[in-house]
């Protein structure tokens, strides 16, 4: 039986929690303005040296998707957490601020993925997006033929239904804010039929998430995708790309070479990290 801690005590807890997440992520703020060095190209195995392995889900490069107004630098542990586990090609992508539309957002993805894998010849990649990032990435698999590329896509309190967190009034400030309201269209495009899709989707949600409003609307569900939702339990929003928990729930999810656990074709699963 899984319990939903709703305790004042709990709710504090992950306040403080996110409050100190925040307070470490405005110091770092300012070093993931700044672009990040690329990765050399994997050596040619034409050459003397041995070409490097390009089997398993540990070669897999990896692309990290920030959030609004976020940059790269959310993601210093989880990238940490991703080398220990022997992920040596994990790279970030910014977007701009002033990106007006998330389908802009999901064509730069295109364009990195695009270049990523010839650079390092892969076939493949893997994904992990935070909040909005998490809906760039699904609408470029989705809509952009990005499942031909993608095996894994690891969302964390990503808004797939809408979240009504900003009111509508202050949404139509930004554009972006306006499409991850409920029924907006770019939500309805993802909605839509997508048969076929190839890759394997890990959403993880969060009962104490006070962005995603209601909390459920981080879970992913969809009739055509393989997906897996995990529910984490007494960490917020803010919390997500940096709890421990979490971060050893996301190197499963990208080490997993079958279905998501419990899924199939048109079928959805569910786990738990605490």
């Amino acid at each position: 039986m899984e319990l939903f801690p709703t305790a004042l005590a709990d709710r504090m807890k992950a306040t403080a929690l996110e409050l100190a997440v925040l307070a470490g992520h405005l110091v770092l703020y300012p070093s993931g303005l700044v672009g990040e060095r690329r990765a050399a190209p994997d050596p040619d195995p034409g050459a003397d040296a041995d070409p490097p392995a390009r089997t398993g889900p540990a070669s897999r490069p990896v692309v990290l998707l920030h959030g609004f107004v976020d940059n790269r630098s959310v993601f210093v542990l989880l990238r940490r957490a991703l080398a220990r586990h022997g992920r040596d090609r994990v790279e970030s992508l910014n977007y701009s601020p002033l990106t007006c539309d998330l389908r802009a957002a999901a064509e730069l993805l295109d364009r990195r993925v695009t270049e990523l894998l010839a650079r390092t010849g892969h076939t493949e990649v893997d994904l992990v997006g935070h909040s909005l990032g998490g809906l760039i990435a699904r609408y470029y698999v989705q809509r952009l033929g990005g499942d031909a590329r993608v095996r894994t896509l690891v969302m964390l309190g990503t808004p797939h239904s809408g979240t009504t967190f900003v009111p509508l009034a202050v949404a139509d400030a930004h554009p972006l804010v306006r499409q991850m309201r409920p029924g907006s269209e770019v939500l309805r495009e993802l909605a839509g039929p997508a048969p076929g899709c190839r890759t394997r989707f890990v959403s993880f949600w969060s009962d104490l998430d006070q962005v995603m409003v209601p909390v459920e609307t981080a879970r992913l569900d969809h009739p055509d995708l393989i997906v897996e939702n995990v529910r984490v339990s007494g960490i917020g929003h803010l919390a997500l790309p940096v709890h421990p928990a979490v971060a050893g729930g996301i190197l499963r999810a990208l080490d997993e070479e079958g279905p998501a656990a419990g899924a199939r074709d048109g079928a959805t699963g569910a786990s738990s990290v605490a």
